[in-house]
């Protein structure tokens, strides 16, 4: 099936330009709470076109959360508090709850997802449960050391494994460099719905207050704002990009 949607297509493409199939099955595979939430303008033309999306989160994200967020600021409450902050901002996009999954990936003392068989086996699983045809997640080429290693967990599945799937590897604020084959156009409407969804994750929008000056929302969709003029999108303010990599391997 993505052979077929996605031959013939010159790139780079808007999402806006191509017809999504039925029946397509969508596995966001988020490294940390909230990575779903990052692309969530594309998500939501998905859902409205009849794809089905499921969200696995890889990892508590408890580093992320500042002391000060939580009365009892443990790992395990810091944990608990972003897992219900997906939950909310999922419940909030129309998501039915029993396609959010928590993965719960070993993680080192820094809180950085660990390079373990376990984990990755994890991460199999949730391929053999959905066998989903789109994957999104982070690009490979990122600061985030989580976002690396999910990416390359996710390129060893693809390596050898029979089922076949493109990946959408998403352009955000940690992403080194990336090619844009697929892009997201959106307007402030669109953009206004993504900052309420966004300010759901309210452990990450006041630590961005404190540290940086300006919310979650603002951070996320100045990104967006910033990709729509590097990459010459001219007929709206905000764009959500993509590289795509397909497994088995091809060239676009």
């Amino acid at each position: 099936m993505i052979s077929t949607w996605l031959d013939n297509v010159t790139f780079p493409v808007s999402l806006d330009a191509l017809t999504i199939p039925a029946g397509l099955r969508l596995l966001a595979l988020a490294p940390h709470p909230d990575d779903f939430d990052a692309v969530a303008v594309t998500m939501k033309r998905f859902f409205a076109a009849g794809t089905e999306i499921f969200v696995a989160v890889a990892s508590s994200g408890a580093s992320g959360v500042e002391d000060s967020f939580c009365a009892l600021p443990t790992n395990s409450e810091k944990a608990h508090t972003r897992e219900a902050e997906q939950r909310r901002s999922c419940e909030f996009f129309g998501l039915p709850g029993d396609h959010v999954h928590f993965l719960r990936l070993e993680e080192d003392e820094a809180g950085r997802i660990m390079d373990t068989e376990t984990n990755f086996a994890a991460v199999a699983a949730v391929f053999d449960v959905f066998s989903p045809s789109l994957v999104f997640l982070p690009h490979g080429n990122d600061t985030n050391a989580d976002h690396r290693l999910v990416y390359a967990m996710l390129s060893r599945l693809g390596s050898n494994s029979g089922h076949a799937f493109a990946a959408f590897l998403i352009r955000d604020p940690k992403t080194i460099a990336s090619r844009m084959d697929v892009y997201t156009p959106f307007d402030e409407a669109n953009a206004t719905w993504k900052a309420e969804l966004l300010r759901f994750h309210q452990s990450q929008h006041q630590r961005n207050l404190n540290t940086r000056g300006y919310g979650f929302d603002d951070r996320i969709l100045a990104g967006n704002r910033d990709s729509a003029q590097l990459y010459g999108i001219k007929d709206h303010a905000y764009a959500e990009i993509f590289e795509l990599e397909f497994f088995p391997g091809k060239s676009i």
